[in-house]
């Protein structure tokens, strides 16, 4: 099998109100350390799409805009086994910590998560009837293969909680 990979440290501060969740970063993204760091990948796009605001490929700036909105960004996927990109792949998975982050930061509301997989994995750290809401938007994946307006308009649910 693959050598194990790992998700990388939480985005988030005190001032953080909604915590996006994706499954484990893929093979661009850990190449670049940096989430979403595929070009295909529309979860940028979408992130300054909703809040208006100029795209930049400088990833600093771009985490400056998640703050700016008291967005935070984990994934539920700690390490696992992988070959490429695709979720399915995944193989012999451990969960991040994402109640102790939860008590950690008071301030998260909502939770949003990027993909089937990463909510089916989130109702299973915290159970379905958690008391913060959970919601599942579509994947911003290439492989995802929804229109980028019906992915920008399900993702709009955010807005709700800003």
């Amino acid at each position: 099998m693959q050598n194990r990979i790992s998700s990388f440290p939480p985005i988030i501060d005190t001032n953080s109100k909604i915590l996006i969740l994706g499954s484990i970063p893929g093979v661009k993204s850990l190449e670049k350390q940096q989430y979403y760091g595929h070009p295909q990948n529309k979860f940028w796009k979408i992130i300054f799409e909703l809040f208006h605001e100029e795209f930049t490929e400088d990833y600093i700036e771009r985490i400056a805009v998640l703050k700016k909105y008291h967005l935070a960004l984990w994934d539920t996927i700690d390490s696992c086994e992988r070959k490429g990109s695709l979720d399915s792949e995944i193989k012999n998975e451990e969960a991040n910590q994402i109640a102790e982050l939860l008590e950690e930061y008071p301030n998260i509301q909502a939770i949003f998560c990027n993909g089937g997989k990463s909510y089916k994995n989130l109702q299973k750290i915290l159970g379905k009837n958690f008391k913060i809401p959970m919601y599942l938007l579509p994947s911003t994946s290439p492989l995802h293969t929804v229109s980028f307006e019906k992915k920008l308009e399900e993702w709009k649910k955010i807005l709700e909680f800003i």
